[in-house]
């Protein structure tokens, strides 16, 4: 996720750019996984000593209103997060490893056509998330 993209999508959303929540940007944006707030605020702590925890985890919600980031559920009623690049899609996440793979919305186009249509149900938008294991995990025992 580069900066300028994230900026801008913060701004349509109504949100504030700011340096810091930049710096959680490219931070989440630089994990293949998804991170709870907390395991993002520590990585962040590491590089920006200074960072505040309330902001990381304020961010990270401003993130996800602006579509830059979405909030996966986990085990023990705590989210992870994911970058999210700006095209409709929906995700693979591993319970394992916390890999998360993004796909493409061909692949869910062909069930909402078919729900609108068999229940007459308008639809406006679809998340879709589905949870399991990667190929690497299901290949390990």
């Amino acid at each position: 996720m580069t900066g300028s993209s994230t900026a801008e999508r913060l701004r349509d959303a109504g949100e504030r750019v700011t340096r810091q929540r930049l710096l959680v940007a490219d931070a989440l944006g630089s994990i293949t996984r998804q991170v709870t707030a907390q395991e993002l605020y520590d990585v962040l702590r590491r590089r920006e000593p200074r960072i505040g925890r309330a902001t990381v985890f304020r961010t990270l919600e401003s993130l996800v209103a602006a579509g830059a980031a979405r909030r996966l559920e986990r085990d023990g009623h705590v989210y992870g997060y994911v970058a999210c690049r700006p095209e409709h899609h929906h995700h693979l996440a591993c319970d394992r490893c916390g890999r998360v793979e993004e796909i493409d919305e061909g692949y869910i186009a062909p069930v909402a056509a078919r729900l609108s249509a068999d229940m007459g149900f308008e639809i406006d938008d679809a998340r879709l998330d589905f949870y399991g294991r990667c190929a690497r995990c299901a290949a390990s025992p």
